[in-house]
Order: structure tokens, then sequence, then C-alpha cells
């Protein structure tokens, strides 16, 4: 019984921590504050990528802009200036200075911007608990770069995903007893990843699952262009299309709906030829959908070769049909929880179709000479 003396503990234990729905209805919270508005919350996430993809440079380009005042990505508006320390503990003085002035185009380096360059891994949390304290309520923003060159090896009987829970857990309460605050740690990548872009982080699942947010940076080597992945517990996931150019990271898009629209098109066009790519974003860009009709007369071919197109791209699960003859984008209404067909071997590339001309659909195999399904015309 709790009325017990030996049990008096529990019950001021349970006074303390058990809280009421009526309680919670009644409170007013202040709102999600965001580094970057739409990508980067208020605290603790990982930015993962490979070596040498560019992480570096994109964490330097927004603590550069949140501590100006400026647009992060090129686009995005980080708000009034703000205090921003980078523990670039891959970097000198000379070359940090170099990057800055790069990025900046000859614009001085923000007196907000503070920086660290070498640190023990038992240094660096009390490195950042001091920094966020000297500047609580102001919203700053912590990066550590790189995470690897710090993590501490695992305790006596600990196993790899005990270690980084734990190490997460640590930086995760960090910046959590200062509300407001953002702390973005940058993280390499495995060389062999899942299906689930997640479960590339090095290492085991157990930075994930303690940080608040994750942000993948997508860039084949040598290519100018990437994409920007973000998950999170309190931010919209999304994919967004970005570009660099002599090491600043801009969106490719005037604004994330646009670079969003830009990622889809580009997963929806990789690896295609170039006809049928072409066809990929003509679909793409008309949500109301198209026929074999409207392809051919747009980009000049014949409407058996368009149906064609329209049919492989549907099988590849690049582009949707929304009904006979009809094709849409993907994600258009009414293909929410559809699953994009496989590609059977019976489509490949080398595989001829004898299509409807006015609509694009298979005609009956072992059919006669008809060029079109009995009523399409009308359609065409």
């Amino acid at each position: 019984m709790l009325g017990d003396p030996l049990n008096e503990p529990i019950a001021r234990l349970l006074a303390a921590r058990v809280r009421t729905g009526t309680w919670l209805d009644q409170q007013t919270f202040p709102a999600l504050q965001w580094a970057v508005p739409g990508v980067i919350p208020e605290g603790m996430g990982l930015l993962t990528g490979p070596p040498k993809a560019g992480k570096s440079w994109a964490v330097l380009g927004v603590g550069l802009a949140v501590a100006a005042g400026g647009c992060a990505f090129g686009k995005i508006p980080t708000g009034a200036p703000r205090p921003c320390l980078y523990l670039a503990l891959e970097d000198g003085d000379r070359r940090l200075q170099d990057r800055c002035r790069q990025l900046l185009l000859g614009e001085p380096i923000p007196a907000l911007f503070e920086y660290v360059t070498t640190s023990t891994p038992a240094e660096v949390p009390v490195i950042i608990a001091a920094w966020l304290a000297q500047h609580a309520g102001q919203r700053p923003l912590v990066m550590l770069d790189t995470l690897g060159k710090v993590m501490p090896p695992s305790s006596p009987g600990e196993s790899a995903y005990g270690r980084d829970y734990r190490v997460g857990g640590v930086l995760k309460a960090l910046v959590d007893a200062h509300p407001g605050a953002t702390l973005l740690v940058v993280h390499h990548i495995r060389k062999q990843a899942g299906e689930d872009w997640m479960d590339s982080t090095s290492g085991t699942n157990g930075l994930n699952g303690a940080a608040d947010f994750t942000i993948n940076l997508n860039r084949t080597r040598g290519e100018n262009s990437a994409t920007l992945r973000v998950t999170g517990r309190d931010v919209r996931e999304g994919e967004y299309a970005m570009n660099s150019v002599d090491g600043s990271w801009y969106l490719d898009g005037r604004n994330l709906d646009e670079a969003e629209r830009n990622a889809e098109q580009a997963k929806a066009t990789a690896n295609l030829g170039d006809q049928q790519a072409e066809i990929v974003r003509l679909v793409n860009a008309r949500p109301g959908g198209v026929r074999a009709a409207d392809v051919a007369g747009e980009l000049d071919i014949d409407p058996k070769d368009a149906g064609t197109y329209l049919l492989r791209a549907e099988k590849a699960g690049r582009i949707r049909r929304a009904e006979r003859g009809l094709y849409t984008p993907v994600g258009s209404v009414g293909s929410v929880g559809a699953q994009a067909p496989t590609l059977s071997a019976s489509y490949t590339s080398h595989t001829s179709y004898t299509t409807c001309t006015a609509c694009g659909e298979p005609l009956d195999a072992g059919g006669d000479s008809a060029q079109t399904h009995p009523g399409c015309e009308v359609d065409s």
C-alpha cells in the first residue's frame, strides 16, 4: 500500500511525475523555434552524408547565415542574427578563414560566429554546455563537425547501439536544457546502405533514435547537384533539390516547395533516356493528366511511340495511370498509399508494344489490325 511509510518515496515520486490530461490541456507552450525554417528545428539533430560530399561547407554556410541574419542555402531567411558556435574539429584557423571568405563573397565574418578547432571527447560536452549557458534565451546554434572526431569508446560490456544511444542522449540533454537552441551534429554514413536512407548513418541506429531530426546530403561524387533529405519528430519529412557553386549550397528552386518539386522531378527522370525523361517531365507538369495524343502533339513524335513511352514509364513507377489512357504524376490525387509497380522483365527497353494510338494502352494480344480501342477515337 502507498500509505505504508516504506512506500512514501514512491508516493512522492508519483505525485511529482504523473500529470493529468486536464493539466496538459490547460498548458500553453512556446512555438517550435527554427535555426533554418522548415529544415533545421530546435533540438539535437544529425547532418549525414559520405566523406567529401560537402557536409562541412553546408553546415558552415548555415552557421554564417544564422550569425549574420542572412539566408541559409541562399533562399531561406534565418531571421535576426543569433549566436553560433562551430566546433570545426577537422579544420584550422587558416582553412576556416579561407572557407568563410569564400562563402561570404567579401563580406566580413559575423561577430556572432564563434568557433573551436581542437577538443577532446571529454571536453566537447563541457564546452557546449558552458557556451549554451552563456547564450541562454538567444536561440543559439551549435554545430559539431564531426562526431567521429570525438566519439568516445564503448564502456565495458556496453553494446555499440548502447554507446551510440548514450552519446546521442548526452548531446540531446545539453540542448534540451535550453529551449529554442539547436545542436547540429555532422556525421558520416556507412558504405553499405539499406533501402531506407536513415539506415546509412554510420554506426548503429542508436544515434538516429536519440536525435530529434536527421538530415542527409546525398550527392554523387563529381556532380554539383544533390538532394537534401529531412526527417524528424517536429519537422515535415521532405526531399529538396540542391546545387553547389564554389562551396556554397543553394536550394534548386525559389523556396522549399519548388526545391521539393525539382527533387521529385530529378528522381522521376533518373537513369532515363532523353526522350523518356522529357515525357516524364511533361506528365509531371500536367497534374490533370495527359494522353498519348497529347504527348505526340507536344513533342512532335509518333502517337504509337508516345503510348509506348508512357506505358514503360508507368510500369517503371515514374508516372501513374489514373484511368485507361490517362497518365498523371505519381504524387497526384488518388495515388496516396499506392505502391509503384515493379519493372517486370517483360517490359524492358527492348520490348515492342502494340498500343492504341489514342490512349496509349496495349491492344488485345493477337487482335486485328485496328490502331485504337473501340470508342477511343472520341478521346483522341
